[in-house]
């Protein structure tokens, strides 16, 4: 079984939200459909970038990381040219 770490944008604000799943599919639907507290009002998402890792503990620690300032900001640079041409208002 693979856990994933996920980014996702807000087509509505163009915000972007990190989260962790076993079921990435399960998830978006999750999130589109209103059901997850800290992404309710801003949907429709769409998955802009996903990781998968085998061990869920090292999945939870990637996401952690990645909710931090150094890494939003490794996310913008991954993201760099994707980032460029869809968002021009803020990401995080």
């Amino acid at each position: 079984m693979f856990y994933y770490v996920y980014v996702l944008q807000s087509k509505k604000d163009n915000e972007l939200y990190v989260g962790c799943t076993n079921d990435l599919k399960r998830r978006l639907r999750e999130h589109n459909d209103g059901l997850v507290f800290s992404t309710k009002g801003k949907h429709p998402y769409v998955i802009i970038h996903y990781e998968a890792f085998l061990h869920k503990k090292d999945a939870f620690l990637r996401e952690k990381w990645l909710k931090t300032g150094w890494g939003r900001n490794q996310i913008k640079k991954i993201l760099e040219n994707y980032l460029a041409e869809n968002i021009s208002a803020k990401t995080f």
